[in-house]
């Protein structure tokens, strides 16, 4: 056997076992991404109506009860990115990232400084490599399963946002739409400001997209069975302490939220990318198997046509 197809041998092992791994790989992906789903499905519409809820609370409140509701000139501000700890996930780091700084270098006028705090090393080494500094790095677990493994960075960003360290806070994220759909986005955390579109929750997802007031008019027509209506909310026992216990806990709902459809597009966009790679691997296999038998057969012609001259050298 020739030199050229004992290599291109070599070369369909070696493409069937890259295939064995990329197919094991989906799998184990698929497996997870079953899980995130379901987590992101159980979550999601307590996370959107809470939201909404303090959107139209910070409409109807007056500022001076909470200083998370008190809109300040933006001079600081705070950027958490959520990415992934591993690779292999095409494009989901990149686009997370790329989404993050287009915000940044959007909005920039005025600002003095954006503190970038990351979740997940992919993101944060991107980041560093692009000449960012990153001000705080939080390890991100492969599955979070409460809301109490996000607080401390939650905790660091309000703390920060009430000394008057920031202006404004930011949360980029990659929202799980479908299977095969991921979208990046960022969300204004704070101030709560129901005008602030570029960076609310988008809630409508396969059924279309709605901002965030849009939602919540959905929700009252829902609900209160009429379309306009007007009312004020009672604290009991007073706005200030009220205040001070639900928004902090439902700003650590919308980060958890946020991680969670992180961890749904991230699984979502590791399977996608390694069936991708599979299908890669079976059409390499079949050119070069056809490749192969091309110069199979023309070998053994060339070996046919050497017996058959020398058969007939002998005979002359």
């Amino acid at each position: 056997m020739s030199l050229g197809t004992r290599e291109l041998k070599r070369r369909i092992k070696s493409v069937h076992s890259t295939k064995k791994i990329t197919k094991a790989m989906e799998m184990v992906a698929a497996s997870k991404m079953r899980k995130a789903v379901a987590n992101v499905l159980a979550t999601r519409d307590y996370s959107n109506l809470a939201w909404a809820t303090v959107l139209n609370l910070a409409e109807k409140t007056d500022p001076k009860h909470n200083i998370l509701l008190q809109k300040r000139e933006v001079k600081n501000v705070a950027l958490i990115v959520i990415s992934s700890n591993r690779g292999l996930c095409g494009g989901f780091n990149n686009n997370v990232v790329q989404k993050a700084v287009d915000s940044v270098k959007k909005h920039e006028a005025g600002v003095e400084k954006t503190d970038v705090i990351t979740l997940g090393t992919k993101g944060r080494d991107v980041l560093i490599s692009d000449g960012y500094k990153v001000e705080a790095d939080f390890i991100k677990q492969d599955v979070i399963l409460s809301v109490s493994e996000i607080s401390s960075l939650v905790h660091m960003v309000l703390k920060a946002y009430e000394s008057g360290q920031y202006d404004k806070v930011m949360v980029a994220y990659t929202d799980f739409v479908s299977t095969i759909k991921q979208i990046p986005r960022v969300k204004q955390l704070l101030p709560i400001d129901s005008e602030a579109d570029e960076y609310l929750g988008i809630v409508g997802r396969a059924e279309g997209i709605k901002t965030t007031k849009e939602f919540i008019q959905e929700k009252k027509d829902k609900y209160l069975k009429r379309g306009s209506f007007s009312f004020e909310y009672i604290f009991e026992p007073t706005p200030e302490i009220v205040l001070k216990k639900m928004i902090p806990r439902l700003l650590e709902v919308q980060v958890y939220q946020a991680v969670l459809e992180s961890d749904a597009s991230e699984h979502s966009a590791r399977m996608m990318s390694m069936r991708n790679a599979s299908d890669a691997a079976s059409d390499m296999i079949d050119n070069l198997t056809l490749v192969y038998n091309q110069a199979r057969q023309a070998a053994i012609t060339q070996e046919i046509a050497e017996i058959s001259s020398g058969k007939a050298a002998l005979e002359n």
